[in-house]
């Protein structure tokens, strides 16, 4: 369906055309070369990524955390993504870290003596750490959609995501305390950042509780709750669909300076963002964007240029 679909007015038109490309987002499988995502676009500018070991409840296997990061770094180097929305096929979104496949990785590290093992023990646990940093990296808005489930290391991927949005049948669980580790892959040190409340982090992740949909939105964990996986896709379309349509440069410098400035002090913040934009104003970006709300336009209507 070509992108001008969506530059007309929300209508039962383009209701109808967003209900068709979550069927198409739908996927019968994996995409080469990947064997637990799928791929596709459902706009020119936005990018699906389906976790797609439905059989599996979309257990993290060696492989995933492997593809995670070739994927995303594919993302951030493609000109013609603006926004990315992460989803999960099946039943569920993901019920986390699978053991049977990750156990000979975690549990029986090689090694001649404590030093090596710990050596490679580490090596590994940062490569981990990637699989979930690099959607953090990438430049463009990542919007996730939770059905169902989210346990352990799907709370990990959430946090380093730019909006969470989830179903009322929804669920997060912080489950590394469960099989006796600390979580180690993001969750303890991005869901502070996410939640404001330190209790109630501090609980989720010592007592590994399950949270539920009206808890997650009324703690910030999720801006939003659909009534089911078809209403959640089609909201989560549409707010990629709004964020697509605004200048690449715009949103792009919005999200690295929101990350920059969660990370650093207000001043260091401001001097970034000072030395940020004396070169991002530089755009032409700016006249288009003026020129269109003078002139009572939707951003839609506006043809921006590949970043």
């Amino acid at each position: 369906i070509h992108h001008s679909v969506f530059s007309r007015p929300t209508d039962t038109w383009s209701q109808f055309s967003r209900q068709v490309l979550i069927r198409a987002m739908s996927s019968s499988g994996p995409t080469s070369p990947y064997t637990t995502l799928s791929i596709c676009r459902p706009t020119p500018s936005i990018t699906h990524v389906e976790l797609h070991r439905p059989e599996k409840r979309n257990a993290m296997n060696k492989a995933f955390w492997r593809e995670m990061v070739q994927c995303f770094n594919e993302i951030s180097d493609d000109s013609d993504c603006r926004v990315v929305l992460v989803s999960g096929a099946g039943k569920i979104f993901t019920a986390g870290i699978d053991l049977m496949d990750m156990a000979s990785d975690v549990l029986q590290p090689d090694g001649d003596d404590t030093a090596r093992i710990s050596w490679n023990l580490r090596r590994t646990i940062t490569k981990y750490q990637e699989t979930f940093s690099v959607i953090e990296r990438c430049p463009k808005p990542v919007l996730v959609a939770v059905h169902g489930a989210c346990v352990g290391g799907g709370v990990d991927l959430i946090t380093a995501c730019d909006i969470r949005l989830c179903t009322q049948d929804a669920w997060f669980q912080v489950k590394e305390v469960d099989v006796g580790l600390a979580a180690d892959v993001g969750t303890l040190q991005r869901l502070p950042k996410v939640i404001g409340s330190r209790s109630l982090v501090n609980e989720l992740a010592l007592t590994a509780r399950k949270m539920y949909a009206d808890e997650a939105k009324s703690s910030g964990l999720v801006s939003r709750v659909f009534p089911d996986k078809d209403a959640l896709m089609a909201g989560a379309l549409e707010m990629a669909e709004e964020i697509s349509a605004r200048s690449p440069v715009a949103v792009q410098g919005t999200k690295i300076n929101l990350i920059y400035s969660r990370d650093h002090s207000v001043a260091e913040g401001l001097d970034y963002m000072a030395l940020w934009n004396m070169s991002m104003l530089q755009t032409n970006d700016v006249m288009k964007s003026a020129q269109a709300s003078m002139e009572k336009k939707s951003p839609k209507t506006i043809e921006f240029s590949k970043l």
